[in-house]
């Protein structure tokens, strides 16, 4: 399957993120043809391309857009969450580096559709470079006629936040960020009532993922059969497939949705030199991990969630056989242990308590119990907790324990683990 640049295709040109360099590759098009529509079509035209939410869950935009109730004489409100934390997840950051315009664009078009007057890009402190880089592209739409009051004479207004958030892994959950752009602390809401009926400052709100509003301007460009000519059925479209770990060439890798892990791997140069694949996570750490036997799972919604796993963020983090897989997922629990917001007791409680065993097996020093109790708190905190979080802590732990029960068993079995270079007799053992 081929490589499909759309959003990406000129990442490589110097100076891409310049509003000069966006028009020469049709930048603000999609935008004057929009603002020539009904908003109402608008939204229909992105609903019938069929375009999903490139967050994680994978959520009909167009559809999520018309929740918004129109009439209503409240002021809505449009987010995009550019929160992104998760490990392995590294799409928008590089996105919103290359070419924020594109964000931008995408902004004002869906704003215009939902009919928002305001809109704000939640991004994480940390990124500086990326907020200056956001900076500067909103003050060039401005400037530039494409923000502010009466858009291009159009009479359509919206005024753009970009808003720092402090680095909570936490405020990727959408009504957690919302929350946090409120003032206060950062912690998920009991839903329903949801964001798009009582959002932002108890408004109707859209929030929606950095990548999912970047896709706008092109589909209202290229219209919906060239969209939908790309990936499958049921998830059409290019995404951003971002390869991280043991692989010789990592890197975003802009492509249908639909393809195999197997054909990434050969325009990344496979996995790094003499080696070969153990597992690796199809949506970042917080999807059910994947081994070698699932290289040629379709990766879109439906492959992948047949297969026993999630779409997620599309962070395919590879790991080679030199990995211990109870090390890597004691790392990943002890992130989730740290982002936990404390809200709710099965999160706040068992990530705690899933470090503790973790840790006593990865020395060696646990027993078979160990294993039925990890398991045990998984599934007390999976589908009982809050939000997500808690959804991403159980499950690298259950479905590493599910493809790699010996691995768990042979550090106590061995007093240790048998990837510690300090134990080369038990490195020998395992290695022949």
């Amino acid at each position: 399957m081929p490589l499909t640049p759309v959003l990406s295709r000129y990442w490589d040109e110097p100076e891409s993120w310049t509003l000069d360099t966006y028009r020469r590759h049709d930048g603000y098009e999609g935008l004057q043809k929009a603002l020539r529509m009904d908003p109402d079509e608008v939204i229909s035209t992105v609903k019938e391309a069929g375009l999903r939410g490139r967050g994680g869950a994978g959520f009909p935009t167009g559809m999520k857009w018309s929740f918004i109730p129109q009439g209503d004489d409240k002021p809505h409100y449009l987010v995009v969450n550019a929160d992104e934390s998760e490990p392995g997840t590294c799409k928008d950051m590089p996105l919103l580096l290359a070419t924020p315009h594109a964000l931008v664009e995408g902004v004002i078009i869906a704003a215009y559709a939902i009919r928002a007057g305001h809109a704000f890009i939640y991004v994480r402190g940390e990124v500086v470079p990326v907020l200056r880089r956001l900076h500067a592209a909103v003050a060039e739409a401005y400037a530039a006629g494409y923000l502010g009051k009466n858009i291009l004479g159009t009479g359509f207004d919206l005024e753009l936040v970009v808003h720092a958030g402090a680095g909570a892994y936490i405020c990727g959950e959408e009504t957690a960020l919302l929350d946090s752009l409120e003032g206060r602390r950062g912690q998920p809401r009991l839903r329903p009532p949801f964001p798009a009926v009582a959002g932002l400052y108890a408004s109707p709100t859209v929030v929606n993922n950095v990548e999912s509003i970047a896709s706008v301007p092109p589909i209202i460009v290229n219209g919906i059969e060239w969209f939908r000519s790309m990936g499958s059925e049921k998830s059409p479209g290019f995404t951003l497939y971002s390869l991280s770990g043991h692989v010789t060439k990592p890197g975003q890798y802009e492509a249908p949705l639909g393809i195999s892990l197997r054909e990434l791997l050969e325009y990344a140069g496979g996995v790094r030199a003499g080696h070969r694949l153990k597992f690796w996570t199809p949506g970042g750490s917080s999807t059910p991990i994947f081994t070698d036997e699932h290289l040629d799972v379709a990766l879109d919604y439906e492959g992948v969630g047949a297969a026993g796993s999630m779409l997620g963020t599309k962070a395919l983090q590879i790991f080679d056989e030199t990995t211990c897989v109870v090390r890597a997922v004691l790392r990943w629990t002890e992130f989730y242990a740290h982002e936990s917001c404390g809200k709710c007791t099965p999160c706040r409680e068992g990530t705690y308590w899933l470090v503790q065993i973790l840790e006593r097996l990865e020395r060696g020093e646990g027993t078979d119990a160990d294993l039925e109790k990890l398991l045990d708190i998984a599934d007390n905190i999976l589908g009982k907790s809050f939000c997500a979080l808690g959804d991403g802590a159980a499950s690298p732990i259950m479905s590493s324990i599910k493809y790699f029960r010996d691995e768990y068993l042979a550090h106590f079995e061995q007093g240790g683990c048998p990837f510690d270079p300090h134990q080369s007799t038990l490195m020998a053992g395992v290695h022949a």
